[in-house]
């Protein structure tokens, strides 16, 4: 029987259940009607008959459709319930009014529950006053039947509830699926645009070297095209990474994220350029900086210098402090005098602002003088490393 209903689909399994519900409702209500409420009522109780079979099947045979009508069920089942004791069948214990409420109850408010209540409550007492009057039975007596009916209104409520809580938290995990999705999806491209940005800047300033020293110094202007060869194959490898975590993983071999101790790497890449960089980079407590942080760190010195090649006069000094549990970055580049603030329609700054934002660090940048400052310091005491 197992391996029958594993194969049945989920409605052939739900009409399956459905028609045994259906049948065991039934077999109850002839079980009191033949026996006259087992046995107590057999002076009082009209005896079975035709017409008494009838009734216990309009109790029950709606229940098949009780999904699709759930409240006409429910008015056709109270009605024979109702129907069956007035015409003194001693249907005393009815089942199929509880399980018409459960499914009432297991449904979306479609129908106000006060009118439900209302119309139960009707043929409730109805049914207590004819019990009464052809059985003379004591009211307590029929605190079985109310809970019953009761009990089959609040299990059906609390799956509905169940249910409802179920599906609010799959829409809150797919939600947060989607924000998270997004919130990588911005970070990469974050990445992108500090890497690529990078790499084409550095690339412009070594081919316009190139250019500017091939006649005088056809050395330099070889140095110079190998170092575009190394910037565009770093960048490469650089992008493969990216790329590979939007695809949602990557290959094995792909580098690990740079991080801080290769700011050493865009300083000297600079220099061979021909721009006058420098960097000072204070040693900190030993104690390890976390790979987000120092990824974070990485982006935002390149970033700061990038725009430092692009928009100075040629020169620009860094310097990487690691204490009290911080990590500070200080780029400094002269400006010339008559040269307005940068533009902000960029994405360089917000996206700095945003690194230093998102590992609750602070981030400023901006004119001091005859100098463009960017300052940014991320914290990483208690973090995991």
């Amino acid at each position: 029987m197992s391996s029958l209903t594993a194969t049945l689909t989920p409605s052939r399994r739900r009409r399956l259940f459905d028609f045994a519900l259906a049948l065991a409702v039934l077999l109850l209500a002839l079980g009191q009607l033949g026996s006259q409420s087992f046995g107590e009522q057999t002076d009082a109780a009209r005896q079975i008959d035709p017409a008494g079979v009838a009734l216990c099947l309009l109790s029950a045979i709606p229940l098949l459709m009780r999904r699709r009508a759930p409240l006409a069920v429910l008015l056709i089942v109270l009605a024979a319930t109702v129907a069956l004791v007035g015409l003194d069948y001693a249907v005393l214990r009815p089942v199929a009014p509880a399980v018409a409420l459960a499914t009432l109850g297991e449904r979306p408010r479609q129908v106000n529950p006060l009118r439900i209540a209302s119309v139960t409550f009707a043929a409730f007492s109805a049914f207590v006053a004819l019990a009464w009057a052809r059985f003379g039975l004591e009211p307590g007596e029929y605190l079985v039947t109310a809970l019953l009916w009761g009990g089959g209104w609040v299990i059906g409520d609390r799956r509905r509830l169940a249910r409802q809580r179920a599906a609010q938290e799959r829409e809150r995990i797919e939600r947060e699926q989607r924000l998270a999705v997004a919130e990588e999806r911005s970070r990469i491209a974050r990445e992108l645009h500090d890497s690529a940005g990078h790499a084409i800047n550095s690339i412009l300033i070594q081919a316009g070297a190139a250019r500017t020293v091939q006649e005088s110094r056809p050395q330099g202007a070889r140095e110079a095209i190998e170092a575009i060869e190394v910037i565009a194959r770093e960048t490469i490898e650089d992008l493969d990474g990216i790329l590979g975590r939007l695809r949602g993983g990557g290959s094995a071999k792909l580098a690990p994220a740079p991080g801080t101790d290769r700011i050493a790497d865009l300083v000297e890449r600079h220099r061979a350029s021909g721009l006058d960089f420098h960097l000072v980079d204070r040693p900190g407590s030993g104690q390890r900086i976390p790979p987000a942080v120092d990824r974070a760190g990485y982006r935002i010195a390149q970033e700061a210098l990038t725009n430092a090649a692009r928009h100075g006069t040629g020169s620009a000094a860094i310097t990487i402090d690691r204490r009290d549990g911080e990590l500070r970055l200080t780029v400094m580049n002269p400006v010339a005098r008559q040269t307005a603030a940068r533009a902000a329609g960029g994405h360089g700054i917000p996206g700095m602002c945003e690194r230093a934002a998102l590992l609750d660090g602070t981030f400023e940048a901006g004119r001091d003088g005859d100098s463009f400052v960017v300052r940014a310091a991320l914290p990483f005491a208690g973090q995991d490393p």
